[in-house]
């Protein structure tokens, strides 16, 4: 969902945002290695369904079951306190979860493709939303349409608990109508900003339905030149140029994936605007080592664009009851990219049955609880976790308007090659940003390379 990443990334390296783990994303083990031999390994291929039928409802869940998730020998604590839970569930299976540490999701797809073509493919993957339907496409992950109407009546309680719109974009990762996910942990984006500093200069504090004229206004007089920036406006695609182009009624690509729409006269005034932040030095330029994080607890910075994961920096900074969370400003709608998390079954699992077990787990109630107690750089798909202490505690006042962007947000747009159109995407930001080329040369020629990937 850089992201639906996002995960992004439940316990990832709190520097980096969900979707910058996904900044220059290219499935490089996918493309280099051929999807003939990764599908030979996988024993199938994306035009046969070899789909196996459940077991009959209430058979025992035993066996060997391997996960393959993102993440760092330091996080592999927090992820053993879930297995043990899951454990408790289910003590005849032999859970082995293997971490991969990589500083974003195309290294971590380039490990799990050249593994799986070696012939070691797990049972379970972590996928982000801009794998999603690359993987269902290369014939890779198990539908799962089959158990969800075995256990209809056992997952009731979760697609209560979740919004309607995470059901209808999960439908999206999928290349042929089949169902291949579960909708996860997601991140959307809003406004993060520093109350004591708009206190301090006397500037209103801004409210859900804040135009792009009044972040402006606000952000030029929080603004000193060469010390204190108003905002940091970044080439980054989930974190910064979505959201601009989404509250303008503007998007890099059409509905379906299919077309690009990121030179149209509403996209064009979004890149304008980011550019005469710059040129105003309310925010700095690309490029070098801006910390945002740091700058905000420093009194540097006054706003960023965030979804759940600032929230352990802001902890760990003491920060977090001077910050506040609103809906981004809009120029002619409200707007939010979202990534959100997935795992699927591995068409090649010898324990499907384990793994869908694993997959249900996640959506549990418990487990949800778990992850929001853990750190919480996710949002909880459950409304129920999402707008309960256990999430919102020790975070900051608005933190339930990330659950609320729900409401009007898009699924990062995530073709089969979306790895190259975000690469394009983030290399011409930095040079319209820059100022290096004008906006409307750069995003025309934009428009057809990634028209070229699709």
């Amino acid at each position: 969902m850089k992201n639906g990443r996002s995960l992004t990334t439940i316990f990832h390296d709190n520097s980096l945002s969900r979707r910058s783990f996904v900044r220059g994303m290219s499935y490089t083990g996918l493309t280099a290695l051929g999807a003939s031999s990764i599908l030979a390994a996988c024993g199938g291929d994306s035009g046969a369904d070899e789909s196996s039928k459940p077991a009959p409802k209430g058979s025992k869940v035993s066996g060997a079951l391997t996960l393959v998730y993102m993440g760092t020998a330091e996080q592999q604590k927090s992820w053993n306190a879930l297995f043990e839970l899951f454990r408790k569930d289910y003590p005849d299976v032999k859970f082995t979860a293997k971490g991969i540490p990589s500083s974003n999701w195309a290294a971590f797809f380039d490990t799990v493709s050249t593994q799986i073509a070696g012939g070691q493919v797990p049972d379970v993957i972590q996928v982000a939303t801009e794998g999603q339907r690359l993987f269902a496409s290369r014939g890779l992950v198990e539908p799962i349409d089959a158990y969800l109407a075995r256990d209809k009546d056992e997952l009731a309680d979760f697609f209560s608990d979740i919004h309607p719109n995470l059901v209808k974009w999960n439908k999206m990762s999928s290349p042929d109508g089949k169902t291949y996910y579960l909708p996860g942990e997601f991140n959307t984006m809003c406004m993060w900003y520093n109350a004591d500093m708009f206190q301090k200069v006397g500037v209103d504090e801004p409210n859900d339905s804040w135009k792009w004229d009044d972040f402006m206004a606000a952000a030029k007089k929080l603004t000193v030149p060469g010390k204190v920036f108003g905002y940091v406006a970044a080439p980054e695609y989930f974190a910064s140029i979505m959201p601009w182009l989404l509250t303008n009624g503007a998007s890099t690509l059409n509905a379906d994936w299919t077309k690009s729409t990121v030179n149209t006269p509403q996209a064009v005034e979004a890149a304008k605007f980011m550019r005469s932040m710059v040129e105003q030095q309310i925010s700095p330029a690309p490029g070098g080592t801006f910390d945002a994080f740091t700058a905000t607890a420093q009194g540097k910075l006054a706003m960023f664009g965030g979804g759940r994961w600032p929230v352990i920096s802001m902890r760990n900074l003491n920060m977090v009851s001077k910050m506040k969370i609103v809906a981004w400003p809009q120029k002619t709608q409200k707007g939010s990219p979202i990534g959100w998390n997935a795992y699927p079954i591995m068409k090649a699992s010898k324990n499907k049955e384990a793994a869908w077990a694993f997959v249900k787990f996640i959506t549990s109630k418990k487990a949800s609880e778990y992850f929001s107690q853990q750190g919480g750089t996710i949002v909880p798909p459950r409304k129920s976790v999402a707008t309960s202490d256990v999430f919102l505690a020790n975070a900051p006042a608005g933190s339930e308007k990330l659950y609320e962007a729900l409401e009007y947000s898009t699924p990062i747009p995530s073709p089969d090659k979306g790895n190259l159109v975000q690469k394009d995407i983030e290399d011409t930001w930095k040079q319209l940003l820059s100022g290096n080329v004008p906006v409307e040369q750069a995003l025309a020629q934009l428009d057809q390379k990634i028209q070229a990937n699709l």
